[in-house]
């Protein structure tokens, strides 16, 4: 039996399943739940895969990994863009291509219908695999592959760290599963490494808030270094009453990354202003149970004017984080990449580059 999530004085169940009734209505015909401007990715298709499932929408869920069946290529990834079902961006992205293990994982934690995992466990060891061939000798992971098959070379901080939670997901899954895949688990290991010590891996992109609190939420920076990154650009980012940032340098405040950083806090034990910050961003919550995506402040408008399916799916996943309802609740708190018994920075010999 489905327990829908609430977060008491702030969403009922039964706006939570507003909320998921608003993805649903926008899925495609073919499965696919686009952005307001009609294309299709991988990873946000598959985070409201996750947000319907938490709501107990069984159908629009299972067809959309119907979708994803038929669209991963043989290399293991998705098109980086889809529209009407024909891909319009050609190259692979490593993040999206990682989010299907968290995603397969989720499902089985929702459901418990291990014969759906064993289903999907081809495509998820197809795209991991796709995902680890990217990985630098450094450890990083670079964010694509193009249509003509070359890597790029650079990664990602906020990639990297979403890539970080799919590895761990899926070593969990084929562990479950009786495949386990321990090269998977040793690339999370050394791409924890370098999101946690080595900022000059990465293209700067520390602008954005989800540089900021991704490598929190993804799992491989937690504990006394994870607050102490929170704390480091928490008056940057934070706008009080209003949710966050979505870049530094803008009055612009968007729900899903407010979400987003909900859950980082919960990750992080910091249950009180997690809630703080969910309770203050729903002021973008639409009369239908959709959300909008950013609110400009300074100009008193909705930016972009839409309401999008990822904004209201990442509602849904911090309502559940909050509330503990779901089997999956705990899918972003529980993804933390293991103490290491020396020092991290003693493991490869190297020197921790500073945070500027």
């Amino acid at each position: 039996m489905t327990v829908i999530p609430e977060v008491a004085g702030v969403l009922a169940r039964d706006d939570v399943l507003r909320t998921a009734r608003s993805i649903a209505e926008v899925q495609q015909a073919d499965g696919g739940v686009p952005w307001p401007d009609g294309h299709v990715d991988a990873w946000n298709h598959i985070e409201c895969l996750m947000a319907m499932s938490v709501a107990g929408l069984v159908e629009p869920v299972r067809r959309g990994y119907e979708w994803l069946v038929r669209h991963q290529r043989v290399d293991g990834s998705w098109p980086m863009k889809i529209v009407d079902g024909r891909a319009v961006e050609h190259g692979g992205e490593s993040n999206h291509a990682a989010y299907i293990a968290v995603g397969v994982w989720h499902e089985l934690l929702v459901t418990g219908d291990e014969d759906f995992a064993r289903e999907m466990w081809p495509v998820v060891r197809s795209a991991l695999n796709f995902v680890v061939d990217l990985q630098t000798p450094r450890g990083e992971i670079v964010w694509e592959r193009t249509a003509s098959g070359r890597p790029a070379d650079y990664a990602l901080l906020t990639g990297c760290s979403s890539i970080h939670q799919g590895l761990r997901c899926g070593v969990r899954l084929a562990e479950r599963l009786g495949d386990p895949q321990p090269e998977w688990e040793l690339a999370a290991d050394r791409l924890a490494h370098v999101l946690a010590a080595h900022p000059e891996a990465f293209a700067d992109r520390s602008r954005f808030s989800m540089d900021w609190y991704y490598p929190v939420l993804g799992g491989a920076v937690r504990g006394d270094a994870g607050r102490a990154r929170i704390a480091a650009q928490w008056d940057t980012f934070v706008v009080p009453g209003l949710g966050i940032r979505c870049v530094s340098d803008q009055p612009w405040v968007t729900g899903a990354e407010t979400c987003e950083l909900v859950m980082a806090l919960d990750a992080l034990g910091d249950r009180e202003r997690a809630l703080k910050l969910f309770t203050d961003m729903q002021h973008m919550r639409h009369e239908d149970g959709s959300y909008w995506t950013g609110w400009q402040f300074v100009t008193g408008k909705w930016f972009p004017h839409e309401q999008s399916a990822y904004t209201a799916a990442s509602v849904i996943l911090a309502a559940d984080a909050l509330s503990g309802a779901s089997p999956a609740s705990g899918v972003f708190r529980d993804t933390a990449a293991p103490a290491l018994r020396t020092s991290p920075l003693a493991s490869c010999g190297c020197h921790a580059a500073s945070h500027t």
